[in-house]
């Protein structure tokens, strides 16, 4: 249990269960919010889910293959039937965005790249925490939040800033660059940002821009957590 005053931290998960242009199930990628909820819980912090539209979040059925499950304790969360009757029944973003967090995490999974992008209700979430000093966090797909999230300067919300994200090859080894909506890559550019990847497909990585935080894929939402709990500590 960490020594600092517990802080209110918001994890927003994707509504989208499915494809637009093929049948594959998508959603959540499990590993992405238990990896991040281990590490926020053991320091003590008071931990809340919400999804896009609320009550029951889908999973990828690809992070329930038995090899992604044996990584980081995923498997563990999975078999606690506490745990995850959580993602059962959601609060919507709608419902909490106004609430006023200390740090905000955007889980992945390719749901993400369907409905985070140009959300008004997320984008003022982002903007308004960051702006009042709070955190920003997102790790795979998740950063397709930022993707039309604009500050109150008028300019995008991540312009000059360092990020990563689910990079191309990435997605070419996931068999997913023929249907997914866009290029994250490109479109964390086009929105002024200096997007970073690391050498070898799926290896860890976190860039962490003042109190902005990103990782590339799955691998790295550990390191997110890592991340976001030194800068609460540092807050508190």
């Amino acid at each position: 249990m960490s020594k600092t005053t517990p802080a209110r931290v918001l994890i927003v998960t994707t509504s989208t269960p499915s494809y637009e242009r093929a049948g594959y199930r998508t959603g959540l990628w499990l590993g992405e919010l238990t990896h991040f909820w281990d590490v926020l819980e053991k320091d003590g912090h008071h931990l809340t889910i919400a999804s896009v539209d609320g009550g029951q979040v889908p999973i990828d059925p690809e992070s329930l293959s038995a090899p992604v499950l044996a990584m980081g304790g995923t498997k563990k969360r999975y078999e606690d039937t506490g745990f995850m009757s959580i993602l059962d029944d959601t609060a919507s973003l709608d419902d909490v965005a106004s609430d006023g967090w200390d740090a905000v995490y955007l889980t992945g999974g390719h749901g993400t790249m369907f409905d985070f992008p140009y959300n008004p209700v997320l984008a003022d979430l982002l903007v308004t925490t960051y702006e009042a000093g709070g955190i920003v966090a997102a790790v795979c797909h998740g950063p397709a939040g930022f993707v039309g999230a604009t500050g109150s300067d008028g300019n995008p919300l991540i312009a000059g800033k360092k990020v990563t994200g689910f990079s191309w090859p990435e997605e070419k080894l996931a068999g997913r660059d023929k249907v997914v909506p866009f290029r994250l890559d490109h479109a964390l550019k086009e929105e002024g940002a200096t997007y970073t990847k690391a050498l070898r497909p799926m290896a860890e990585k976190v860039v962490r821009d003042g109190t902005l935080v990103t990782g590339q894929n799955p691998t790295s939402a550990e390191g997110v957590g890592k991340a976001v709990a030194k800068l609460l500590a540092k807050s508190r």
